[in-house]
């Protein structure tokens, strides 16, 4: 890797309010000094490169040889615009620049951004590149815009004088819609020459420019082996990351299809269980009826009921009668005797108590007309009739109650 310090001279008179260049001359000149200054520092980390203008009010150091690159971009915006270029005075003062470099060992390079036309004459910058190739001092010059009074003829007979085995170049950006960025990544101001150049820088105009480059990464793993090494771990860490995501996707899907089958096997089963327990219960329901109904028959049979005992004998001599007509008149005959009996027995029970009761038989006759009854004969009777009912119930065997 060459080691060098660089100046860089840019136009910045009226003709670079121009928009024959996209967006316009000075955009473009400022994005191509971008891309240089980057792939100057990053080649090698003791390269230094400083900026200059070459219109205004007359040339302008803006920052001297430095490897800061925020501070080489930095100094970029915010630049008037206007005045003419004095191209040859920008020469001689990036010489001077260069001269004062801290490094002695840096190669000396002068890069000049020529967008408008040149003022001076051949002879004048034949002499001025003599003097920089007495001094080491290589030159490369970007020829943009219109060719008026001959400026391309003049540049490269600056070139021609500089030039000493081929380590200065110049490069003729015609007009159109094209960048000058985009021109300079495969020109030898960018790449650098084929002993002395840069062979980062090249690689690194393929990244920035997304060209194709024959390395992985776009990046030259012998020239950056840390950046080429972090490159590639980071792609690797991405690539897992994307297969661990994917093995989780098709984990999570076919955990979904597997619980939906055991959900499936769970309500069968359920519902099987539940078919044997409901079969179970009547079972048991109807061992229990059967169970209930022989207790009661045991507990029927082991009791002397005189109530079911009277209703099968009654049902048993119904049966028989029905059968024998004879036998069902004499019953018939029976239980209508019993009943006279029972009445008359009843009535006559019913008198003598009446009789018994001597007000109410006073009050009885005393009702009747004619009867008197304080009659001596009327008292008469009624103690006769009194001594009667007395001697029946003496004669009347006791009941069981009174028994």
């Amino acid at each position: 890797m060459v080691l060098e310090a660089t100046m860089i001279c840019i136009d910045n008179s009226e003709w670079m309010r121009n928009g024959d260049y996209s967006p316009n001359r000075f955009q473009a000149l400022s994005d191509a000094v971008n891309l240089i200054c980057g792939a100057k520092t990053q080649s090698n980390p003791e390269n230094t490169v400083g900026i200059l203008t070459m219109a205004g009010k007359g040339v302008r150091v803006l920052v001297t040889p430095t490897s800061d690159l925020g501070k080489i971009l930095a100094c970029m915006h915010g630049l008037d615009i206007g005045g003419e270029m004095n191209l040859a005075a920008g020469i001689q003062v990036a010489q001077l620049a260069l001269k004062h470099r801290q490094n002695k060992k840096q190669q000396q390079r002068i890069i000049v951004f020529a967008g408008s036309p040149v003022n001076y004459d051949k002879k004048v910058l034949e002499m001025i590149g003599r003097k920089l190739k007495k001094n080491s001092v290589a030159l490369d010059v970007v020829d943009f815009g219109e060719d008026e009074e001959g400026k391309s003829e003049k540049l490269e007979a600056l070139v021609a004088a500089v030039n000493n085995n081929e380590t200065s170049h110049i490069v003729h950006v015609p007009p159109g819609g094209i960048a000058l960025s985009d021109v300079l990544i495969s020109t030898p101001i960018f790449t650098g020459d084929g002993e002395g150049g840069s062979g980062f820088a090249a690689a690194a105009a393929a990244a920035a420019a997304g060209g194709v480059s024959g390395y992985d990464f776009g990046v030259d793993p012998n020239l950056d082996p840390e950046l080429a090494l972090a490159l590639r771990v980071s792609m690797e860490e991405e690539r897992a990351r994307q297969e661990a995501a994917a093995k989780r996707a098709a984990e999570e899907a076919t955990g979904q299809e597997k619980g939906g089958e055991q959900s499936s096997q769970d309500a069968t089963m359920g519902e099987s269980s539940n078919a044997a327990i409901s079969g179970a219960d009547k079972k048991n329901d109807m061992t229990e009826d059967d169970e209930n109904d022989l207790l009661q028959q045991a507990l029927a049979m082991s009791m002397d009921d005189p109530v079911s005992t009277t209703i099968v004998q009654d049902t048993d001599m119904a049966d028989a009668a029905g059968d024998d007509q004879d036998l069902q008149l004499a019953l018939q005959l029976s239980v209508e005797e019993g009943a006279k009996e029972s009445t008359s027995q009843s009535s006559q029970t019913d008198m003598s108590k009446l009789l018994a009761d001597q007000s109410f038989v006073s009050s009885i006759l005393a009702s009747l007309p004619g009867v008197d009854p304080n009659d001596p004969s009327v008292k008469d009777l009624l103690a006769s009739m009194h001594s009667q009912s007395e001697k029946k119930d003496e004669d009347k065997p006791p009941s069981e109650e009174e028994k």
